[in-house]
């Protein structure tokens, strides 16, 4: 089996949103470098950060190739099917045994079996049990969540094992103990559950799997016309089918008759359940609690793969539910279970630690204190808590890292020798800096216009500068526009327009290059009459030395010459 936890990260897809943070009821996720990764430990794999996801970086394990490499070794897989099976596709039984048994299997029993062994067991122990409350252990994510983050209440729990481990047990007492189990349904923390009890069940396969192996094997169910499936195995439940439905234990158990005087509650979602739990006291009367950590139930588990409406899923189910017309008073076979509780340690800390966290992320009176939840926290303090023990990052606080972006953007502001200014698409000006004041804004203007908190915000960019029209072609065109040495009356500037929004928000740097280009002007034109002057001084240097080399060439003709008359 994959050791990988079921439910993991793809980092180069984690954007930093931190709404898996937010999702996550338990907070069982750390930031490291502005990438979410889940805490195992902590974690109870309900699958709310999977479903939350914006970019699909949470993802579930697959172990389709463990159940493939198992039919491929001979071994005899049954699959144990989920209940809310019936509601979310649309196949006929014979379907769907055609189904399985091309994927391999040697045989498909309904989940719902085990539940209606649970139901009866439950109702007897509900008739004889002397405590208070009662909690189901049908749900393995409401389980791991009562054992890790409400550990009292442990002791609750039915000790029963849940529908999928008694309907493998029975599964394996019919057909040979060698045979290998599969689950298959809407649930991821059934894998953790088959990593529990591998002796039961060999692997646990969402129904969003399922679908992902039948399109590798290129099978279509809906086209499969109703035949026999020649001694396939299709085992078919009856009221244990409702419990893929908020209240369907509940329902299932007072159908047996049996449990006597006692009061029903049906809780699905970790938020209910924890309302419900907190601040319980016994009153004297004998309460039952179905807990389901979907909202709705299991048929809105998270990887149901759904498309249908709650509604229609529900009615599906229901409109199949077959009624026997005796319900045994005594279980054919059930899995003892002692749930034991694991209570997730918080540290509690100091104020001055908390208080030191909170100057991290700019906190440093209660009015800084938002509580805005955009971090994935409910308050700044449970962010500065979880910054201390090491999963959170200061940069999750949204409002800090705005006021550090406006800080040093205020600051790059201030500081450039280069005017600055932004302006909204009425060409009313957003911001601009005291260089950009200094540069367009006469000695009177400039006094009233600083001594503004706001500055020029507000102001018409027409009312200030007289080239506005460079604004309006970057907004609508979207595109930089660049122009150098831009004349305007005795000035020039070097402008660079941008968008910083298309058609809302527009920027410019202004450069008045007047002065350096009238330096530069003067420059040139003194290089140019060295360059004259040079010019003349070398001309006149070339006719002082060709007069020269013609003087000398008639001197040395004239030795020359001489010098031959002496030789003759």
């Amino acid at each position: 089996m994959n050791e990988l936890y079921p439910v993991y990260t793809l980092k180069n897809e984690c954007h930093d949103c931190y709404r898996c943070v937010r999702e996550c009821y338990v907070k069982a996720i750390r930031i490291n470098g502005g990438s979410a990764s889940v805490l195992g430990d902590k974690c109870i794999a309900c699958g709310s950060c999977v479903r939350a996801c914006p970019s699909g970086a949470k993802r579930v394990r697959q172990d389709i190739e463990f159940v493939k490499n198992m039919i491929k070794d001979g071994r005899r897989v049954f699959v144990s099917l989920a209940p809310s099976w019936s509601g979310i596709f649309d196949y006929t039984p014979q379907a769907a045994a055609l189904l399985f048994k091309k994927l391999g299997f040697e045989g498909v029993s309904e989940t719902a079996l085990g539940a209606q062994e649970v139901s009866i067991k439950t109702a007897l122990i509900l008739k004889d049990g002397r405590q208070d409350l009662y909690i189901s252990g049908a749900c393995p994510a409401a389980v791991d969540y009562i054992r890790l983050y409400k550990p009292k209440f442990t002791r609750n729990i039915v000790p029963i094992a849940s529908p999928a481990l008694t309907h493998a047990k029975m599964l394996k007492e019919h057909y040979g103990d060698d045979i290998s189990v599969v689950f298959i349904g809407p649930c991821i923390a059934k894998k953790n559950e088959a990593k529990k009890h591998p002796e039961l069940i060999s692997a646990a396969i969402t129904f969003e799997e399922l679908k992902l192996w039948m399109n590798e094997e290129f099978i279509d169910a809906s086209h499969f016309e109703d035949f026999d499936c020649g001694g396939f195995i299709w085992q078919c439940a009856y009221e244990g089918a409702l419990y893929p439905i908020e209240g369907g234990m509940n329902d299932t158990i007072k159908q047996t008759e049996i449990a006597g005087d006692v009061q029903y509650i049906s809780l699905s979602s970790l938020p209910s359940i924890e309302h419900a739990l907190k601040g319980y006291k016994p009153s004297g009367k004998k309460i039952f609690l179905e807990v389901l950590a979907c909202s709705g139930g299991c048929v809105n588990g998270p990887c149901a793969g759904a498309k249908k409406s709650g509604i229609s899923i529900t009615s599906e189910i229901l409109s199949k539910i077959k009624k026997r017309e005796k319900i045994p008073q005594i279980p054919q076979a059930v899995v003892n279970e002692t749930y034991k509780p694991s209570a997730v340690e918080y540290k509690l800390y100091s104020f001055p630690e908390i208080s030191k966290a909170m100057k991290k992320i700019g906190k440093h009176t209660e009015e800084d204190e938002l509580n805005c939840g955009g971090c994935g926290y409910p308050t700044c303090k449970d962010l500065a808590s979880a910054l201390i023990s090491g999963v959170a990052e200061p940069s999750m606080c949204v409002s800090y890292m705005r006021k550090i972006a406006m800080r040093k953007a205020d600051a790059m502001l201030r500081c450039m020798p280069a005017a600055v200014v932004i302006v909204d698409d009425n060409l009313n000006i957003v911001e601009a800096n005291d260089a950009f004041m200094r540069m367009f804004c006469d000695k009177d203007s400039y006094k009233v216009f600083t001594s503004r908190p706001d500055g020029l915000a507000g102001a018409a960019i027409d009312k200030i500068i007289d080239f506005p029209e460079i604004f309006k072609q970057a907004l609508e065109s979207g595109k930089d526009i660049h122009k150098e040495h831009f004349h305007v009356k005795n000035k020039l500037y070097d402008i660079t327009a941008f968008t910083i929004e298309n058609n809302e928000i527009a920027g410019a740097i202004i450069i008045d290059v007047t002065q350096s280009e009238m330096n530069r002007e003067k420059i040139a034109q003194k290089a140019r009459d060295v360059i004259t002057k040079n010019v003349a001084t070398v001309q006149e240097i070339a006719c002082l030395l060709g007069e020269h080399m013609v003087e000398t060439e008639l001197l040395l003709n004239s030795i020359a010459e001489d010098y031959e008359d002496d030789v003759h």
